[in-house]
């Protein structure tokens, strides 16, 4: 074998040996490539997955303060419209005139009376309006005074010395317990739905 030969079997076994590397190199390469095209695929689904869920619970937060929101200025409106009624009722009761009025009162000091039956002097206050009313009342009753204004809308607040009990049988009393009670009535009624 001569030297040339010998040369060209080496070249030829490197160019080989390099071809198979580049192969090698080449496929590693192109391994790599896909794995990491699989792993940005990947990553991209991930984003894409959490974006869309970050998308659905901002949807459902800004929906259900959308619905909070509104639940709220319908209670309001509710209680807007529950306050107008309740002053409409104040104005009629402050503006009963007549034997009504008069009933009405004699009910609620004859109601009053029964704490102090045992009494010597019984106060009894009223609204200013009603005083002559009042007075003319309690001409039925011995010992009963009028003794002075009370900030009402109607009806009495009666006291005595000998008891420790003071009665208030005012209109606005008894309309605070009747509204109280029948509250949800009152509001089912007005907001039937």
């Amino acid at each position: 074998m001569s030297l040339d030969t010998v040369v060209e079997d080496i070249r030829e076994e490197a160019h080989a040996r390099a071809e198979e590397i580049r192969e090698e190199g080449e496929s590693r390469a192109e391994k790599i490539i896909s794995e990491a095209e699989d792993d940005a695929d990947e990553i991209l689904e991930e984003a894409e997955g959490d974006v869309e869920r970050e998308i659905e619970q901002l949807r459902e937060q800004r929906l259900s303060s959308a619905k909070l929101e509104a639940k709220q200025k319908r209670l309001e409106a509710r209680r807007d419209v529950l306050s107008d009624v309740r002053e409409h009722v104040e104005a009629e009761l402050a503006d009963l005139e007549g034997e009504t009025r008069t009933e009405l009162t004699r009910a609620l000091v004859e109601t009053s009376s029964v704490e102090f039956e045992n009494a010597d002097t019984v106060r009894v206050y009223g609204r200013a309006d009603d005083e002559e009313l009042i007075e003319s009342i309690l001409e039925e009753y011995d010992g009963y005074e009028y003794a002075g204004e009370y900030d009402c809308l109607g009806g009495v607040v009666v006291e005595s010395d000998q008891s420790r009990v003071r009665v208030n049988n005012t209109f606005d009393s008894v309309l605070e317990d009747v509204w109280e009670d029948n509250l949800q009535e009152i509001s089912n009624r007005l907001f039937e739905q």
